[in-house]
């Protein structure tokens, strides 16, 4: 994880510019980013995040986090839940993958 500063935040746009402690360029942030935290960031917000590229290349802030504000409750069953949830939709899809096979079968008999 990266650690850096919250530059701006631009609340009715969702967005803003996080200053990193080890310099560089201003990396970009959209509160997608933070989908776990209990509160909207505010500027001069400690963020700890990763850096992924966008879709044009450019860098930007992704599963971040705010120095000392926790997970939403909800938020933080979600995320525990999240393995299950995948695990029970590729049964499902493998269940009827089995069952769309089976009838085919049948109906060539």
């Amino acid at each position: 994880m990266v650690k850096g500063v919250l530059k701006t935040w631009k609340e009715d746009r969702g967005f803003g510019f996080i200053k990193p402690d080890n310099g560089g360029k201003d990396i970009f942030i959209h509160i997608s980013a933070l989908n776990a935290v209990s509160r909207r960031p505010t500027t001069g917000d400690v963020i700890y995040y990763q850096i992924a590229k966008d879709n044009r290349g450019k860098y930007k802030a992704v599963n971040a986090q705010i120095e000392g504000v926790s997970l939403t409750d909800d938020k933080a069953e979600d995320l525990l839940k999240t393995g299950s949830r995948k695990k029970r939709v590729v049964a499902m899809a493998i269940g009827l993958i089995i069952i769309i096979a089976v009838a085919v079968f049948l109906s060539y008999k």
